[in-house]
């Protein structure tokens, strides 16, 4: 990358993924990475609310490519690794964000098909993008991939199980991530953003009153940090609520 990036655009040049990023806090990172200058392979399941996002972007002088996709369609998955590699040879920034609540009930009324979906969407879809995405990460100066995980993963609460458990297998699966590309210039972080002003949090706390929480806009900035060249640490969480990096337990 020729130059230097600017302080005001940390990422200028710099090419990102970024998964449900139609709302929430996949949209606000998505336009935080723009306007830091990075272009935005976004990638969510509504059409419609992409290109709300792309005139967005646009707005402030960034540039994205849309990318409407069903994570649980994992050969999608590869064939978005195969058209960055044709079109940039590199990926230097992936923000794992897409997730969903599943529901909340006591373990054994859960119904399979909503277990697998909970499953494929939280956890294996985060396997197949680094499965996929990985060699284009390693090509980069400053490979990023940063995943959205979240306190439930060892709170741990009743009712809660398919949501915890996707999580906590998530952290697992990033920090093995972490530690099997410790070598390269690639750096591996998880994100817990904390309770936020989403959809996801209206669904599962309906009396809360949503003035009192944190947008995903106040997020957003932690992301550029996180995402940027000179971003050293790996393998770490990110706590939002905190505003602090947590080690997570070492092995026994």
């Amino acid at each position: 990358m020729a130059g230097s990036p600017s302080p005001s655009r940390p990422l200028d040049g710099r090419i990102s993924v970024v998964t449900g990023a139609s709302r929430g806090i996949g949209r606000a990172a998505a336009l935080a990475l723009a306007e830091a200058g990075a272009h935005v392979v976004a990638v969510a399941r509504t059409q419609g609310a992409l290109e709300e996002l792309d005139d967005e972007i646009r707005r402030i002088g960034g540039s994205t490519t849309l990318v409407p996709l069903d994570l649980k369609d994992f050969d999608a998955i590869d064939r978005l690794g195969a058209a960055i590699h044709e079109r940039w040879g590199k990926l230097d920034i992936l923000i794992g964000n897409a997730g969903v609540l599943g529901v909340l009930m006591p373990l054994g009324h859960v119904d399979p098909k909503i277990w697998a979906s909970t499953l494929d969407i939280n956890v294996t879809a985060n396997w197949r993008l680094i499965r996929s995405l990985d060699p284009l990460l390693r090509m980069s100066d400053a490979g990023r991939a940063i995943f959205v995980t979240s306190g439930a993963a060892n709170s741990c609460r009743a009712y809660w199980g398919p949501y915890s458990v996707t999580k906590a297998a998530l952290e697992a699966l990033v920090r093995t991530y972490a530690a099997e590309t410790e070598s390269t210039a690639v750096r591996t972080m998880l994100v817990s953003p904390g309770a936020l002003r989403t959809r996801m949090r209206r669904s599962a706390m309906p009396g809360e009153d949503p003035q009192t929480l944190r947008t995903p806009e106040d997020l957003a900035p932690h992301f550029v940090r996180l995402a940027s060249p000179d971003w050293r640490e790996t393998g770490l969480i990110y706590d939002f609520k905190q505003d602090r990096l947590l080690t997570p337990r070492a092995p026994e």
